[in-house]
C-alpha cells in the first residue's frame, strides 16, 4: 500500500531528519558492553537528541514526560546493551526501546494520552510570540499540533518515518509488526492528519 502524506508534511519533516550517519561505531558498542564510561558518554551524545525528539512529540510537547522517557531509555541501555546481538542496526534496536518506553509510560499515566479536541488544537496551532523560532511558521506549528494529537499507534510510525527517516523494514522491526501493518498505519496516520489540518482552518500548502 503506497501512502501519501498530507501536503506540507515533507516540508516540515525535512529539517527534522538527521543528515549524518545514524550508526555509532562497533567499537563504541563493544566499549559499552565492557562498561567503558567514555563509550557510554559517546553513545549518549550520539542519540540523546533523537530519543528526546521522538519522546517530546509522542507526549504532546510535554518536556517533563519526554525527559523522563529519555532518561529511562538510557538507563535501560546501560543495563541491557549486552542483549544487543548485532542482528540489526543498533539504531533500530534503540528505536524499539524508545517505542516501548513511550508506550509503557503512556499506559502508566493515561492523562498524558488524552487527545486534543479541535479547540485545543487551534490554540496550539497559533504562534505564541514574535520570538518563536523562525522555523516554526504557521504551517509547521499546525502540522506539529495535528501530529501530536494522533493516537500512539499512528503517531509512532509517522515520527520514525519522517523524523528519523527509517525504512519500512526498520520501522517494522522497531514497532514489532509487519511492513504491511506499518504501511497501513502510515496511510491511516496521513489520512487523519489531513482531516485534522483541514479543521485547523486552511489548507497547508508548500512543496516537498
Amino acid at each position: 500500500m503506497k501512502s501519501e502524506e498530507p501536503a506540507g508534511m515533507r516540508r516540515l519533516m525535512h529539517w527534522k531528519v538527521n543528515q549524518t550517519d545514524r550508526e555509532v561505531s562497533a567499537g563504541i558498542i563493544e566499549g559499552c558492553r565492557q562498561g567503558d564510561r567514555a563509550a557510554f558518554h559517546a553513545l549518549y551524545l550520539a542519540y540523546k537528541d533523537k530519543v528526546y525528539s521522538i519522546s517530546l512529540y509522542f507526549f504532546h510537547g510535554d518536556s517533563i514526560a519526554a525527559s523522563d522517557a529519555t532518561q529511562q531509555v538510557f538507563l535501560k541501555l546501560i543495563t541491557g546493551i549486552g542483549r544487543f546481538q548485532g542482528g540489526s542496526e543498533f539504531s533500530t534496536w534503540l528505536y524499539r526501546m524508545v517505542v516501548n518506553t513511550c508506550l509503557d509510560n503512556a499506559k502508566a499515566g493515561k492523562r498524558r494520552e488524552q487527545f486534543m479536541d479541535d479547540a485545543a488544537l487551534a490554540r496550539v496551532a497559533a504562534p505564541e510570540s514574535a520570538d518563536e523560532n523562525l522555523a516554526r511558521d504557521e504551517v509547521t506549528v499546525k502540522v506539529q499540533a495535528a501530529l501530536s494529537s494522533l493516537p500512539p499507534k499512528l503517531r509512532l510510525p509517522v515520527l520514525l518515518r519522517y523524523f528519523e527517516d527509517l525504512s519500512y523494514g526498520e520501522m517494522a522491526e522497531a514497532l514489532n509488526c509487519s511492513m504491511g501493518t506499518v504501511a497501513s498505519r502510515l496511510h491511516q496516520g496521513h489520512k487523519l492528519l489531513a482531516e485534522k489540518l483541514a479543521k485547523l482552518g486552511g489548507a497547508v500548502t508548500g512543496g516537498r
